[in-house]
């Protein structure tokens, strides 16, 4: 069974940064793409910034410049965010997506909780 175990949340201050890190159970390079996602309350789940096992990178605009998504070469996938600001507030997913015999499996972590205080 796969899990995902996000960590690195917490309350930072308007322009702090945070480094949120991603475990998976197994090897990262098993996924395709990993993602971070991020929902603050009554919005939908957006994505804000995922990497392939290529290493490609893709960012939501609201977060280029200032947030980075990098992957160690273990089982770890990190979210640096800096310059925070408070329409960053949400709960933060971690996602790996798998790509087998044309079938695509999704895998959550549990998220955690980013505050950032104007």
């Amino acid at each position: 069974q796969v899990q995902l175990v996000e960590s690195g949340g917490g309350l930072v201050q308007d322009g702090g940064s945070r480094r949120l890190s991603c475990r998976a159970s197994g090897s990262i390079f098993s996924f395709n793409v990993m993602g971070w996602y991020r929902q603050a309350p009554g919005n939908q789940r957006e994505l804000v910034a995922a990497i392939t096992r290529g290493g490609s990178t893709n960012y939501a605009d609201s977060v280029k410049g200032r947030f980075t998504i990098s992957k160690d070469e273990f089982n770890t996938v990190y979210l640096q965010m800096n310059s925070l600001k408070p329409e960053d507030t949400a709960v933060y997913y971690c996602k790996g997506e798998q790509y087998n015999w044309g079938q695509k499996y999704d895998y959550w972590g549990q998220g955690t909780q980013v505050t950032v205080s104007s």
